[in-house]
């Protein structure tokens, strides 16, 4: 996808500062964070949305939590939410497939509910 951003950073074209990077997943910095700490995983795959996933992207999909996961650890996050914001309508800004990894609360900081 040549006007994909994500593409561009996976093929090296833009720049992002990477945090881990596999055979099929890159975890990167998001440049406009909603949280102390604000990441995400995406799919080397070019997949638009959850929308369009497939019983075939079954393994994508674990291995994509899976290196969120990974990158959690690396951040040192005891705690963290991961993030699927679906169609412009559910806050999706990238038609890339990609998950949010958030973190770095103030640890004395009270509990909220987010709804």
């Amino acid at each position: 996808m040549d006007s994909c951003i994500f593409c561009k950073i996976i093929s090296k074209e833009s720049q992002a500062e990477i945090l881990i990077e596999t055979d099929g997943f890159v975890v990167f910095k998001d440049i406009y964070p909603s949280a102390p700490v604000h990441y995400l995983a995406v799919s080397k795959k070019h997949i638009s949305s959850v929308k369009e996933i497939s019983t075939a992207d079954e393994a994508l999909l674990g291995g994509l939590i899976l290196t969120a996961k990974l990158a959690a650890e690396k951040l040192s996050l005891s705690g963290y939410k991961l993030v699927f914001n679906v169609g412009k309508e559910g806050g999706q800004m990238v038609d890339h497939l990609h998950l949010h990894i958030l973190g770095g609360w103030a640890k004395n900081k009270p509990n909220t509910v987010n709804v």
